[in-house]
């Protein structure tokens, strides 16, 4: 059962993918009901912005749409596309104008776009909707590669020292960190020592925390719950046991009673705080990374499969629902354990030169 944070999250997700269902064809509202039960409220409402965003470019780009509304946009009028119009609107989202605003997308952006895409066509021709389906004539985008940027040994102690002293901060964010201090290490190091989301870590109700079992119940992406475990350092005097004698002396703000951490103002910390605070306090100790909270979780996850080598505990501990999503982030990593493990069998000893 969802606790009380991801409840009001789905609610304002509804509220939101109401408001632009709104503004397009009633048969668009059939498909985000009919997906409703196998997908998240965020997702859908991703989903959404993404399909109109699609008929945002039918109407502006496309000859045979022009001067008509998304709304009046028919199911034959969809049906009728061809793969060819489904990659020129890919084409068209790396670079577009709306209302004087310059929009871009890159390669990650640009092939969820398509995802969301296939489901809408997908329901709607499994269904018997539309005669055709092109978008699964048009192949995903390629993804290239990049570094996973995360942090080694030093860099994790210098950044848990500046959350804990304060050092490489302004005098403004000095004055107040006195006052922040703990909860804040209690987060990172909360992050740091299980590689929760920062949307699961700011969704943790007080009695989620589970001491005895060194555990904390988060509700992850799609709603289930789960409880990660932490070690001695996540319960230490300056973590999480510090903070709850705190936490336990604060009154909350009304709607806020449950929550495990608390903004300034008394309230549940938000998402964006949270980001916040991980670049105040990376930006003085490691101004070479863009440390955000997304590479404090794949810190976790790079040093649990050093130590393990075992993918599938490493998918289950991250709520990684397909262990392929694993794979593709610590793909690097295996790699670098075939290439030890080929120096590992010694075929033959090399003569040794002093008894020839």
């Amino acid at each position: 059962m969802a606790n009380e944070y991801t409840n009001d999250i789905n609610i304002k997700n509804t509220i939101l993918l109401r408001n632009i269902l709104a503004e397009l064809p009633s048969y668009v509202k059939i498909v985000f009901r009919g997906i409703e039960n196998r997908t998240s409220s965020r997702t859908r409402l991703g989903y959404a912005r993404d399909i109109k965003t699609f008929y945002n470019f039918l109407c502006s780009e496309c000859p045979q749409f022009r001067g008509r509304k998304p709304i009046d946009i028919t199911l034959e009028d969809i049906s009728a596309l061809e793969a060819e119009d489904i990659e020129e609107y890919l084409e068209y989202l790396k670079y577009y104008e709306k209302d004087g605003k310059v929009y871009t997308n890159a390669e990650r952006a640009i092939k969820r776009k398509l995802s969301a895409l296939r489901v809408f066509y997908a329901y709607l021709y499994k269904n018997d909707r539309i005669k055709s389906n092109p978008a699964e004539k048009v192949d995903m985008p390629k993804i290239h590669g990049k570094t996973i940027t995360r942090l080694d040994t030093n860099e994790i102690a210098d950044f848990l020292d500046a959350v804990e002293y304060g050092d490489h901060l302004t005098k403004h964010q000095q004055a107040y960190h006195a006052k922040t201090k703990v909860r804040d290490l209690a987060i990172l190091t909360l992050m740091l020592g299980t590689g929760i989301r920062v949307s699961e870590c700011v969704g943790i109700d007080l009695k989620d925390v589970d001491f005895n079992n060194s555990r904390v119940k988060v509700t992850r992406k799609g709603g289930y719950e789960s409880y990660v475990y932490f070690g001695d350092e996540v319960t230490d005097a300056t973590a999480l046991q510090d903070y709850l004698d705190e936490r336990n002396d604060i009154i909350p703000e009304e709607g806020s009673e449950n929550a495990l951490f608390l903004s300034s103002q008394k309230k549940r910390m938000s998402v964006r705080s949270v980001e916040m605070l991980v670049k105040k306090y990376s930006e003085g100790v490691i101004p070479l990374k863009h440390i955000t909270p997304h590479k404090l979780r794949s810190t976790y996850g790079t040093a649990l499969y050093r130590e393990t080598g075992d993918i599938y505990l490493v998918a289950d501990v991250l709520g990684h629902s397909d262990v392929n999503t694993t794979k593709k982030h610590y793909a690097r990593l295996s790699d670098d354990r075939r290439r030890a493990a080929s120096k590992a069998v010694i075929l033959r000893e090399k003569p040794d030169s002093h008894n020839s």
